[in-house]
């Protein structure tokens, strides 16, 4: 499976087989996380054969038999929370190319005594759920390109693509509060403008990050600068 496929293939799953992850699977996801953090600076752990996290009166959201997941972890910076979903959404759509299910996680757990460690400084910014999902779950209606972007007869075929692909990206509650600008060519690299919108949900810049991976892999092949 291509990244663009998985893209596609991802949906966000809250009820999950209650196995481990086999050791080749999690072998794979360790590396990548090892890969992720040397290059983001952040302190993402996964956390195997642990069912407490996600059972019990602050475990709500209808989650089931969630038994391994990602703690998505960094230092106590404004831009925490749009490194974590960037690069969050790195992991989760590698891992849909293994064919493992996930499923992000603003409030529904439970921080386990034990089960990761925070450098000084950091901080936990929400969970992934990762495993075998009972299903691969099912997609949701999402926004036309025109609404959260600029697209035009007038911008190049691999905005529309990128836009499409960020459109398939999980925000909080859906509400896919981002906006795309073509914004035309400078020194020969073409410009693209990513902003959040106001939300009383909040998550609004976590939901960027996740949004503008999408549209770096829907854009493939095409060098940008985001401004």
């Amino acid at each position: 499976m291509t990244l663009q496929e998985a893209i596609k293939a991802r949906h966000s799953v809250r009820a999950y087989l209650p196995k481990p992850l086999t050791e080749e699977d999690a072998a794979k996801i360790q590396e990548k996380i090892a890969e992720v953090n040397k290059i983001s600076g952040l302190h993402i752990q996964l956390i195997e054969n642990e069912p407490k996290a996600f059972k019990g009166i602050f475990a709500y959201g209808k989650f089931r038999g969630v038994v391994n997941y990602l703690v998505m972890a960094g230092k106590k910076t404004p831009e925490l929370d749009e490194l974590v979903g960037y690069y969050g959404e790195r992991l989760v759509i590698y891992a849909r190319t293994l064919g493992l299910d996930t499923c992000w996680v603003g409030l529904s757990y439970r921080k386990i005594p034990d089960t990761y460690t925070l450098r000084e400084g950091e901080k936990v910014a929400c969970y992934i759920a990762i495993g075998y999902g009972e299903t691969h779950g099912i997609g949701h209606k999402t926004k036309t390109p025109e609404q959260v972007s600029n697209v035009s007869a007038s911008t190049p075929s691999w905005f529309r693509n990128g836009v499409e692909a960020a459109l398939l990206a999980p925000t909080a509650i859906n509400q896919q509060k981002f906006k795309f600008e073509y914004m035309g060519v400078k020194d020969g690299v073409p410009q693209v403008r990513a902003d959040k919108g106001f939300s009383l949900v909040g998550y609004t810049s976590m939901d960027l990050g996740i949004a503008k991976y999408n549209f770096e892999v829907g854009a493939y092949g095409t060098h940008f600068n985001w401004i």
